[in-house]
């Protein structure tokens, strides 16, 4: 009997300067099920796109989503600073909504932890009424730099669309283990985004942005045990991969080998 296909997903950022419609077609032909899409800047002056609901831009995703047979999963990035406002963020979560979007992807920038736990939650209020959960990523230049603290903000919520997701690189770099997964409550872990680095982690804020941003290798191409984490992932977590292209390599090329590495370790082979 034939395996499923586990539905394997590719974060935006992974071809950032691809325009939705066109990434869409792109994760198809590399062999991707699923495709997260940047709908908001990460940071100031961060490349991102606009999708408003009814709008030709989303009309021409759809069409995309629908002839490619490609779900779009998450949206992302939100950063939530000490005077972030969620309303701000309707418009384009009603856009994604409606291009069938299940999942918001934030990091918490507030040094404030009951003010971040706060907002956090309002955000999931929000994203509840479009149909969509949220999910907290620690990174270690961050307020919320660890696995731990992200959980700790996503359990004190108290919301039931509240997880975490778990970034390969930020999850190891800032000192959790694999088996940190298997001890979470049930339905906090929800999604994993796959990829790899080698040498030892960097310490000063700055480095560790430009690893995030640029020093990234296809899963299973550096020395993360990235075939340990995904098994100690529950078995319904969405599993995505999120590598930035550098050096001038072919999108078509550098998406495709992403979804081979990807699919070699969600099989358990830890050899590159």
């Amino acid at each position: 009997m034939t395996r499923p296909v586990v539905p394997l997903g590719v974060a935006h950022f992974s071809a950032i300067t691809l325009a939705p419609v066109d990434f869409v077609r792109a994760a198809a032909a590399a062999g991707f099920q699923r495709v997260g899409l940047r709908l908001h800047p990460a940071f100031p002056g961060a490349p991102f796109y606009e999708l408003p609901a009814g709008s030709p831009a989303a009309r021409d995703v759809r069409a995309a989503l629908d002839d490619h047979g490609v779900a779009l999963h998450d949206i992302e990035f939100v950063v939530l600073s000490p005077d972030f406002r969620p309303e701000t963020l309707t418009a384009m979560l009603e856009g994604a909504a409606a291009l069938g979007a299940r999942r918001l992807s934030v990091c918490g920038d507030d040094p404030e932890e009951g003010r971040l736990v706060e907002t956090f939650g309002a955000v999931c209020d929000l994203c509840a009424g479009f149909g969509m959960s949220v999910d907290l990523e620690n990174m270690g230049w961050r307020p919320v730099a660890t696995f731990d603290s992200a959980l700790r903000v996503v359990e004190a919520s108290g919301r039931a669309n509240a997880g975490v997701l778990v970034d390969a690189l930020h999850f190891f770099r800032n000192g959790a283990r694999a088996e940190d997964v298997a001890r979470a409550p049930a339905g906090r872990i929800a999604a994993l985004q796959l990829c790899d680095v080698g040498g030892p982690p960097p310490t000063q804020a700055e480095a560790m942005v430009a690893e995030a941003r640029g020093g990234r290798f296809a899963p299973g191409e550096g020395e993360l045990p990235l075939a340990d984490l995904v098994a100690a992932a529950p078995r319904s977590v969405a599993i995505s991969v999120e590598v930035p292209i550098v050096g001038g390599r072919d999108v078509a090329d550098h998406l495709a080998n992403l979804a081979r590495c990807a699919r070699r370790v969600m099989d358990g082979n830890r050899e590159p």
